[in-house]
């Protein structure tokens, strides 16, 4: 099948949007998960999750598994967690071990990947045991987060941040815990979920009690080489809780390309990441992170939070599924931009269409 081109034009005022077909063609679902997903930084887990030597977990980014662990050199890693045998799982699930062995073979791997036990295998010709590892991704922390990046060739996660852990700094990010988490598969195209993001266009037909709160005509976003912030000044907190006694009352709202959405509060923040499932399925994680999650008080805090997430969260589902009906429909390909509201959108259609011409 051919891949259609993408011609984003930098002119935000001359530009259109994506093809419908990049919302629909599951072959081009396929592009994207080699050019972007398996190119970008991807969050994978928390340092916690890798916090002593031994300690690993396993996870997927596009179609490769991946094994993250911390060495007895106290070094983290993060490689193919492929047999080099017949592709047998390395490790699977999360846990603690002095040695990985493979669920299919029983072949064994040192924490740095290099094979050390080949059960049965001898008399095979011009094969040497310490010439095999396994591959090699790159791997970053920040903020007690983990990130794996597939690409050797990736700029670091520092570029890909550019200024964010200096805007962050005064939330403290690195001491708060996980609080909850919570999963939910949508019917639409994981782009058409991230498109809806990037924009607070929506958000005065869409969502009516967050509407209520924020200073609409203030609302604005600001795009970075590799992502983007979203300032919602807050006119009439009643379910947003910010810092009264701060002059800069506002809620922040963070997308690291391509798919990580972070979602920042004077006493909270969130990660939202979006997993492609299918060319119309999508999975969105997200994780709250509060200071001392196990006291009452911050538990009420935390149901407080997700409560009225979940209430955003069920009517931005709606409209995206109904956007993706709308993306199947014979008589739409591509629309055309709000200049002063879909900035946010255009720069992640640009983006896009750089690594997918790479």
């Amino acid at each position: 099948m051919t891949t259609p081109s993408i011609d984003i034009d930098e002119r935000l005022s001359h530009a259109s949007t994506l093809s419908s077909a990049w919302y629909r063609e599951p072959h081009l679902l396929q592009v994207e998960m080699k050019n972007v997903l398996a190119r970008t930084w991807q969050l994978v887990g928390r340092v916690e999750q890798v916090a002593a030597p031994g300690q690993f977990f396993t996870t997927t980014i596009g179609h490769e598994p991946v094994l993250v662990v911390r060495g007895n050199d106290n070094k983290l890693r993060a490689m193919s967690n492929v047999c080099r045998h017949r592709a047998g799982p390395v490790a699977t699930g999360t846990g603690h071990c002095g040695v990985f062995h493979c669920g299919y073979h029983g072949w064994s791997y040192a924490h740095n990947g290099r094979l050390i036990g080949t059960p049965e295998f001898d008399g095979v010709a011009d094969f040497q045991k310490q010439d095999v590892c396994l591959p090699r991704f790159q791997v970053a922390q920040w903020a007690g987060l983990v990130f794996v990046n597939c690409d050797l060739t990736a700029p670091s996660l520092e570029d890909i941040l550019e200024d964010i852990p200096d805007r962050v700094a005064k939330f403290d990010f690195g001491t708060m815990k996980l609080a909850a988490r919570k999963d939910w598969e949508i019917d639409c195209n994981w782009k058409t979920y991230v498109d809806n993001y990037l924009e607070g266009y929506h958000i005065p037909t869409v969502h009516p009690s967050l509407n209520r709160e924020l200073d609409y005509a203030h609302y604005r976003t600001e795009t970075k080489r590799y992502y983007s912030i979203q300032h919602s000044p807050v006119k009439n907190p009643q379910r947003i809780r910010l810092n009264e006694n701060d002059a800069n009352n506002e809620a922040l709202y963070f997308w690291v390309f391509p798919n990580l959405m972070l979602n920042v509060y004077p006493d909270n923040y969130s990660t939202n990441l979006i997993v492609p499932l299918g060319p119309e399925r999508t999975l969105t994680i997200f994780e709250w992170y509060f200071h001392n999650p196990e006291a009452s008080e911050v538990q009420e805090k935390v149901k407080q939070t997700i409560e009225f997430s979940d209430e955003v969260q069920i009517e931005d589902i709606a409209i995206c599924e109904a956007v993706q009906r709308g993306l199947r429909s014979q008589t739409y390909q591509q629309g055309r931009f709000s200049v002063k509201r879909e900035n946010g959108v255009h720069h992640f259609h640009r983006l896009l269409a750089e690594f997918l011409a790479s």
